[in-house]
C-alpha cells in the first residue's frame, strides 16, 4: 500500500513540473513575440518617414478663370454678391418693408386725422344750389363758407345759372377754393361740363371771349383730326384754369352704334370705336397740359342705348364679348394711359350683370370689370345720382350704399346731401361698410387733389 502511495505522489510530482515547465516556456515565448512586433512596428514607421521626406510637396494652384457658364438656379450668388453679404456685419431677422413715399406717407395722415364725418363728406360732388340751399347761386360768402364747414364735401359741381361773367365766376371760385382749404387744409375739386359742341356752360356765354368749338363729331371729321382735338382740349383746359376750375367732365368716350341714340349723339367722336380711343385720349392730353383733370364717360358706354339716362333706366343687351370689340374699347385704353377719373354711366348691362342695376351701382361692372378685368386703379366717379335712371328705383340712401359697395369713389350730385351722409355713416357704424372701404376711397381721391 505504502509503495504503491509512493509511486503515485511521484507521478503527480511529474505532471505539475512538466505543466510548470511549459507555461514558463510559453511566457517567454510571448514576451518575444511582443518585443519582435514594437521593433518591426518601428521599423516601418521610420522607412514611411523617409520616404515621405523624399517625395515633393503638391502646390496649390488657385482657380482664376470663372466658370463658362454660372449654374442656372435661383439660389446662385455670384462672387460680387458674395463679397458684399461678406462686408455686411449685421443679419437683419427679418425683411424689411418697402419704403412708402412721401405722397402716400402724406394721404396715409391726412386719413388718420381725418373724423368719419370728413372721410365721408369728401366722396360727394354736389351742385352749388344743393350746397348752400340758394337757388342759383352766383357768390360764395358766409353761407358758402358755412355749408363748407358743416359738409366739408370733396368737390362742387357748376351749372351755366352759376355762371354770369368772367369776373363773377373767378371770385366765386377763389372764394369757394379758399373757404375748403381753410376748413379742411384740402383743395376741393371745382367740376364743370364744358365738352365743346353744344354742352357747355361758359362757351355759351356770350359775356366770356373765349374759344368756341364745334362737336366732338364734327372735329373727329377734320382733316388733322387727332391735331384739332388736341388743341380744343388744350384751350378748352386753358380757360378752365384761369377761372379757377381742375376738372372737367369731358371728353366723351361713348361709341354711337345705335341711330335710335338721343343722349349723345355728336357729343361723341363716332361709330369707330379705335378712333373714339384715339381722339378722346388727344382730347384728354390737351386738358391735362394745360391743368386740368379729364374725366373720361360714361362707362361702360351710352353709344348702344336708346333711353337717356336723365328721363330712364337705359339698357344694353350686348354681350361681354360684344361690349369688349367696341363699347369698352375708348375706356380699355384710358386705362392703360394713366387716366386718373372715369366715370361710370347709369346704364345697366343685364347680360353681364344678370338684371337691370345701374353701372354707376354695380359690383359686377365696376369692380369685376373696370378694376380687376380692365386693371384701372384711378378715381372712379358715378354719373349724376339725381338722375331718373337712379332715383325713379333707389331712394337716396339706397343708391349712395350701393354704389359705395360697387367700388365708386366719387359720389356725383346725390338727390338729398344729408340724407346720403347720414346713410354712409350709420352703414360704417353698424358695419354695412367697412371703415377701410371709406379709407380705400379716400386714398385715390386725396392722390388725385395732392397731385395739383
Amino acid at each position: 500500500m505504502n509503495r504503491n502511495s509512493e509511486k503515485h505522489k511521484k507521478i503527480v510530482r511529474q505532471r505539475i513540473m512538466t505543466a510548470v515547465i511549459t507555461l514558463l516556456i510559453l511566457g517567454v515565448v510571448s514576451v518575444g513575440i511582443y518585443y519582435a512586433a514594437q521593433i518591426l512596428l518601428m521599423k516601418a514607421k521610420e522607412q514611411q518617414q523617409k520616404t515621405a521626406e523624399k517625395e515633393p510637396v503638391p502646390q496649390v494652384v488657385e482657380e482664376t478663370e470663372k466658370p463658362e457658364k454660372e449654374p442656372e438656379s435661383d439660389w446662385y450668388v455670384s462672387e460680387n454678391e458674395a463679397a458684399d453679404v461678406s462686408q455686411n456685419e449685421e443679419y437683419p431677422d427679418t425683411v424689411s418693408a418697402p419704403e412708402i413715399s412721401q405722397e402716400d406717407q402724406k394721404v396715409k395722415e391726412l386719413i388718420e386725422s381725418m373724423s368719419l364725418d370728413e372721410k365721408v363728406c369728401q366722396l360727394f360732388i354736389v351742385k352749388a344750389d344743393d350746397l348752400t340751399g340758394v337757388e342759383n347761386t352766383t357768390a360764395a360768402r358766409d353761407a358758402t363758407k358755412a355749408a363748407l364747414e358743416k359738409y366739408p364735401v370733396g368737390g362742387i359741381i357748376y351749372f351755366g345759372e352759376n355762371i354770369v361773367d368772367p369776373d363773377q365766376l373767378t371770385t366765386m371760385l377763389k372764394n369757394t377754393q379758399g373757404y375748403g382749404k381753410e376748413i379742411n387744409s384740402l383743395p376741393l375739386f371745382l367740376c364743370i361740363d364744358e365738352e365743346n359742341g353744344s354742352t357747355v356752360r361758359i362757351a355759351s356765354n356770350e359775356k366770356f371771349d373765349v374759344p368756341r368749338f364745334p362737336s366732338m363729331y364734327d372735329m373727329a371729321l377734320s382733316e388733322n383730326a387727332a391735331d384739332t382735338v388736341y388743341s380744343a382740349g388744350q384751350k378748352t383746359g386753358s380757360y378752365l384754369r384761369e377761372y379757377g376750375f381742375n376738372i372737367n367732365f369731358a371728353p366723351v368716350a361713348d361709341v354711337v352704334t345705335s341711330s335710335e341714340n338721343s343722349a349723345i349723339g355728336t357729343r361723341s367722336f363716332g361709330a369707330d370705336p379705335d378712333e373714339v380711343a384715339r381722339l378722346s385720349l388727344q382730347y384728354a392730353n390737351g386738358l391735362e397740359e394745360s391743368g386740368i383733370i379729364p374725366c373720361f364717360k360714361h362707362f361702360p358706354g351710352l353709344g348702344d342705348t336708346e333711353t337717356d339716362t336723365h328721363l330712364g333706366l337705359a339698357s344694353t343687351r350686348k354681350t361681354e364679348k360684344e361690349l369688349d370689340d367696341s363699347d369698352l374699347i375708348p375706356f380699355v385704353n384710358a386705362a392703360k394711359n394713366g387716366a386718373k377719373l372715369i366715370m361710370a354711366g347709369h346704364i345697366s348691362a343685364p347680360l353681364l350683370t344678370g338684371d337691370d342695376t345701374p353701372s354707376s351701382l354695380s359690383d359686377v361692372m365696376i369692380n369685376a370689370i373696370l378694376r380687376e378685368k380692365m386693371g384701372y386703379d384711378g378715381v372712379v366717379i358715378t354719373d349724376s345720382l339725381q338722375m331718373k335712371s337712379v332715383t325713379d328705383n333707389y331712394t337716396c340712401p339706397e343708391a349712395v350704399k350701393m354704389a359705395v359697395k360697387a367700388g365708386a369713389d366719387i359720389l356725383l350730385m346725390p338727390e338729398d346731401l344729408e340724407s346720403a351722409v347720414n346713410a354712409l355713416k350709420d352703414a360704417v357704424k353698424t358695419g354695412e361698410i367697412k371703415e377701410e372701404r371709406i379709407d380705400d376711397s379716400l386714398q385715390r381721391i386725396l392722390r388725385l387733389k395732392l397731385s395739383f
